[in-house]
């Protein structure tokens, strides 16, 4: 069985109706019994002074739409258990503490809205937008007179930190006029309690991520005292700077380090080091630094990132931490909670630096670690994946602190904070395509940025006038993009192209003209007056290329995407879970092979076989792009407790007869190898 779907019929999509972006005066209307003013959805707020200004503006959510094969995966998405997860997951059932119940009242409810609620949007779904509603309204509605806001059962200021995030979505998208009165109120409380009750474990590794929606709020109110709040959060936070310039953890850290069973899990040396607070951690120096007008502090950023791929960093475009910082070994994992935040810390990053490394970095991780460890439909996910993954049963194999079930498929194999929180990766991707490009306080120098790359459909303002941009690709599965772009009036602006750094050799032209060849990991400026019908076409070079990661093995690349080969899989239910179960996978074919291809042969030993994107863009049964190459066996390569020993060091000598193997996209294998020895001949 290749993936198993689901044991009860689904329910049918509504009508999608597209958004309507007004233009005009905006009218009020009724929205589940909240008065909701419709938003300037096009519009872009900037930095205030004093703030450092980004090299970027995000787009509100729902300036940009999905198209192709990425509406299919959000449909997806929309459809499996980020559709249904609320109708037989108590956690974020209708007693949930965030709906005014006895029920979990910590981070679950926050965390399944934070990707429930941009999903909905994304898709025009009424039946999502009305689920997403209901905790909107609740905690809207029910704040405490001292601002305070969440259920009262607790007074952590972590799982607010994500309802904040929610909660100007929530606005962009709508305009409701509730939310800026509710966020004032509760940072004026909270800048006033803090230097009593400071930040603690989640919240002072997480600190970040707060800071964010304070400036979010300031830069719509311009109240300096927001300000105050952002350097009391860095005061009371965790040094992330700090622990990344004299960085010590180079190592798989140990049981002996975190100290698990003698009750200190949760005190600052193993927070530190846990995967997720990373994640979060990459895009603190990007948004202080708009507070501290530091160009130091904006750089940080790729020194974390370099720290944590030069010791840790796996060939899906993760770092190891199942659940803490693990090294450089293919076989360990990565927690999918850290994938989803680590994507969002470079879509923040990104925004503000202008960096293109970061949406290199990003695409990378959308188009491998995210989907990888999903099933095919959404309706199952991993705790812990590895790029090397050769069995996922009920084994203690490799992990330090996580349970036997941690690379399982299921509804919440090892801890519940994955299947509340994975929901935000593909409609925080999707909502971060393109941005605004242009300085504060003037639209004079405002242009659109190709953040990343993928069927969408974008409206916003430029200098005033409406634009409308259609992006049309099947990118990352071919080099093919093809952008008609729309304004209102005939217009001159800046149109900036991300061009990868893997991509020497990519063609642009403009209504068929060609321009002069872009240069590989840059931003690649078009600046012309833009007419109606307008067409760009990039074709981005994608010949298979060779990557070198733990004891010299190789990874095969083409594009953005990372290929491994697909293990033959047996899946065996364990247990059904409401609506979903849980799932062990079993291997059925061999496993341990070396390639025979290196830097300066993949070009004669690696063909590649393309086809249609089908319904599920990202699945075993029919990829959209194979890539076919040379191999041995390697007999003494094998696993132990269903975990591949580590890889030999490359070279090595095998006398196997040579093979053709098929290497597919890494996300449509859930067994897989993607770090090969390379055999000598």
């Amino acid at each position: 069985m290749t993936n198993p779907t689901r044991q009860t019929s689904r329910r049918g999509f509504f009508t999608q109706m597209g958004i309507l972006f007004a233009t005009v005066a905006l009218p009020v209307k009724k929205s589940l019994g909240a008065a909701i003013a419709t938003p300037p959805a096009m519009a872009v707020v900037k930095d205030r002074v004093p703030l450092l200004p980004s090299a970027y503006n995000r787009l509100p959510l729902g300036a940009i739409q999905p198209r192709g094969w990425l509406r299919r995966q959000l449909e997806i998405q929309a459809n499996g258990m980020s559709g249904h997860l609320d109708e037989f997951w108590k956690d974020v059932g209708p007693n949930s503490g965030w709906l005014g119940g006895t029920g979990e009242s910590w981070e679950r409810g926050p965390y399944f809205l934070d990707g429930l609620l941009p999903l909905a949007y994304l898709l025009d779904d009424a039946r999502l937008k009305a689920k997403a509603q209901r905790y909107i309204d609740w905690t809207l509605n029910n704040t405490q007179p001292n601002g305070m806001i969440g259920p009262k059962s607790n007074d952590d200021w972590w799982p607010r930190i994500v309802m904040l995030k929610v909660l100007t979505q929530y606005h962009e998208a709508t305009g409701d006029a509730r939310v800026l009165p509710v966020m004032e109120k509760y940072f004026s409380y909270q800048l006033a309690e803090l230097p009593k009750r400071p930040l603690r474990d989640w919240g002072k590794f997480r600190w970040q991520d707060e800071a964010l929606s304070v400036l979010w709020l300031y830069n719509r109110t311009g109240n300096a005292w927001l300000l105050d709040l952002a350097r009391l959060l860095h005061q009371q936070g965790h040094d992330w700077m700090a622990q990344y310039a004299d960085f010590k953890f180079t190592d798989r850290i140990t049981e002996e380090y975190l100290k698990l069973h003698s009750g200190h899990g949760l005190e600052d040396p193993a927070l530190s080091v846990h995967g997720v607070n990373n994640g979060q951690a990459v895009k603190t120096a990007p948004v202080w630094s708009l507070v501290s007008g530091s160009m130091d502090d904006r750089r940080a950023v790729l020194q974390m990132i370099h720290e944590l791929d030069r010791y840790h960093g796996l060939p899906n475009g993760m770092f190891s931490c199942d659940e803490h910082l693990a090294g450089l070994n293919p076989s360990q994992g990565s927690e999918l909670c850290t994938v989803v935040e680590y994507m969002f810390s470079l879509e923040v990053s990104l925004a503000i630096l202008g960096d293109p490394a970061l949406g290199d970095k990003l695409e990378r991780l959308a188009f491998n670690a995210l989907p990888g460890t999903l099933t095919d439909d959404m309706w199952a996910h991993q705790y812990d994946q590895e790029p090397n993954q050769v069995e996922c049963s009920l084994h203690s194999k490799p992990w330090v602190s996580n349970s036997a079930e941690a690379n399982l498929f299921g509804l919440a194999p090892n801890f519940g904070c994955c299947t509340a929180n994975y929901h935000q990766g593909w409609p925080k991707f999707t909502a971060s395509l393109f941005m605004l490009s242009g300085f504060p306080n003037t639209d004079a120098e405002d242009g659109l940025v190709a953040a990343a790359y993928a069927p969408c459909e974008v409206r916003t303002l430029v200098r005033g006038t409406t634009v409308h941009l259609l992006e049309e690709t099947n990118y990352p599965f071919n080099g093919k993009v093809r952008i008609t772009v729309t304004p209102g009036r005939t217009l001159e602006f800046p149109l900036q192209l991300r061009i990868p750094a893997w991509a020497t050799g990519t063609k642009i032209s403009v209504n068929g003209v060609a321009r002069s060849e872009p240069q590989a990991g840059s931003f690649y400026k078009l600046t012309r007056t833009w007419k109606a019908g307008d067409v760009v076409e990039i074709e981005f070079p994608m010949q298979p290329r060779i990557s070198r990661w733990f004891h010299n093995s190789v990874a095969v690349e083409r594009g953005p995407l990372v290929f491994s080969y697909g293990i033959g899989e047996d899946w065996v239910k364990l247990r059904d879970q409401g609506m979903t179960a849980d799932w062990q996978i079993f291997p059925t074919t061999p496993w341990n092979y070396a390639l025979t291809a290196d830097e300066s042969t993949v070009a004669n030993l690696i063909t590649v076989t393309e086809s249609a994107v089908g319904a599920v863009p990202f699945g075993i049964r029919n990829p959209p792009v194979r890539l076919h190459a040379k191999a041995r066996k390697l007999p003494d390569w094998r696993a132990v407790d269903g975990v591949a020993n580590p890889l030999p060091q490359s070279p090595v000598v095998s006398d196997q007869p040579l093979e053709t193997i098929s290497l597919v996209p890494y996300a449509a294998a859930k067994l897989r190898i993607t770090a090969f020895p390379q055999s000598k001949a």
